[in-house]
């Protein structure tokens, strides 16, 4: 299964990841905030993930990190 890694306290809560997302399933907002106060996105449903690393190329802190399953 392909993995969607997401450094939480890296995350500004821009939802870019979210929005360009082909599947719309990949990444949720977080129901507890991080250290700078934002409430960060986490990977929720990676049966549908084609690791593309969209999410990855916009997001604007680099807090997002993609592997392929092989």
């Amino acid at each position: 299964m392909n993995r969607v890694t997401v450094d939480r306290e890296m995350c500004k809560e821009c939802e870019y990841c979210m929005t360009f997302c082909p599947k719309k399933t990949i990444l949720a907002k977080s129901s507890t905030v991080n250290k700078k106060g934002y409430y960060a996105v986490e990977a929720v449903d990676l049966k549908d993930c084609i690791a593309c690393g969209i999410c990855a190329t916009v997001c604007p802190e680099g807090a997002i990190m993609v592997e392929k399953d092989v």
